[in-house]
């Protein structure tokens, strides 16, 4: 599989995917390129870092709203009504935008990034993307007695107890997950593709339950083949944010939120840096992978729609079929498609 940049008919640039497309207990059922690959999460893991804070009892303690949950598994595009709920979680736990660690930056949607600039809007912490993870970490912080600052810190409690919840639902060692500095300042992790699908694989047995009612499934632990991996009540409540509020999870015209909303109470996409995608499709429950080899982007949201659309999700998104290539005059002049699919 790869997306094609055309113009005037020629194929002007290529961007290679890697997909790898598994169930449950980790068995391939699609793939395109290599299942292998290793590269970064990114904020495609943050999810799975948000467990910790329902699982530990923080989510409880202080009050936090299924919005809330779902803004700390959000890539966010810093809309006001986001920020303001970032701000609501924060004031709960004790914390203020001085305690954020993440820097600030332009919104990711043009159209709120242009509003902003327009009304001079001055951008602190509060407005990254990533506001809700942190500030959902501050209050596992806060929670447990540990230290506020430094809490991005691979050494700091926090980031030590999010570590083997990742190792828990990827079935990669701690010690063999490679471990950097995201974007935000926070720990990313580093493992093959084929393991961040089955995380997100993982995550259909959460929803299952919480449609049904159902005790959480027993399935086999990849770290450990003679041990059950246990699905634990925390997952139910981040499935259900994130199925809930797909308006959260990214924002108004993201490729997250379109797929989302196309198919609704099906599908749970997320969007990671350097073109990272993952998904989990509920019905199927089947966990998704994908890495644009050169990191672009709107590559990867193209892809990630056309996996969808080839799984059974059909039709997807309009702006998501193609994205038209536009010149200094406003002209379409060429546009970014996908070639190829999976092999089965």
């Amino acid at each position: 599989m790869r997306v094609e940049q055309l113009r005037g008919g020629w194929v002007e640039a290529v961007h290679d995917v890697h997909v790898v497309v598994v169930d449950s207990a980790g068995t391939l059922v699609a793939r395109a390129g290599d299942p292998e690959l290793v590269t970064f999460w990114r904020s495609a893991a943050k999810p799975f870092q948000a467990l910790p804070l329902i699982e530990d009892g923080a989510a409880e303690r202080f009050g936090l709203t299924s919005e809330e949950l779902a803004l700390a598994c959000a890539s966010h595009s810093s809309e006001p009504e986001q920020v303001a709920r970032v701000r609501e979680l924060l004031g709960k736990i004790g914390c203020s935008e001085r305690d954020l660690l993440c820097g600030p930056h332009p919104p990711l949607s043009d159209r709120v990034a242009q509003d902003y600039q327009t009304r001079g809007v001055r951008l602190t912490a509060v407005y990254s993307n990533c506001s809700g993870k942190h500030a959902g970490m501050l209050a596992l912080a806060r929670h447990h007695g540990w230290p506020t600052e430094f809490y991005t810190r691979l050494e700091h409690p926090v980031q030590q107890r999010c570590l083997p919840e990742v190792s828990r639902w990827t079935g990669v060692p701690a010690g063999d997950i490679k471990t950097a500095v995201d974007g935000c300042g926070v720990v990313c992790y580093g493992m093959p593709l084929r393991n961040m699908a089955l995380a997100y694989a993982r995550l259909a047995n959460a929803e299952r339950g919480t449609r049904n009612a159902e005790p959480p499934r027993n399935l086999r632990d990849s770290n450990d083949p003679s041990r059950q991996f246990r699905v634990p009540t925390s997952a139910f409540r981040v499935v259900e944010a994130m199925l809930r509020h797909p308006d959260l999870v990214a924002g108004e015209g993201r490729p997250c939120t379109e797929m989302m909303r196309a198919h609704p109470g099906r599908v749970i996409t997320k969007v990671g840096a350097e073109g990272v995608y993952c998904a989990l499709l509920t019905q199927q429950r089947l966990g998704v992978a994908l890495k644009v080899t050169d990191g672009h982007a709107i590559a990867s949201a193209l892809a990630m729609a056309a996996v969808l659309e080839e799984l059974g999700l059909r039709p997807r998104p309009a702006s998501l079929t193609a994205r038209p290539s536009v010149n200094t005059r406003g002209e379409t002049v060429g546009e970014l498609r996908v070639n190829g699919g999976l092999e089965q």
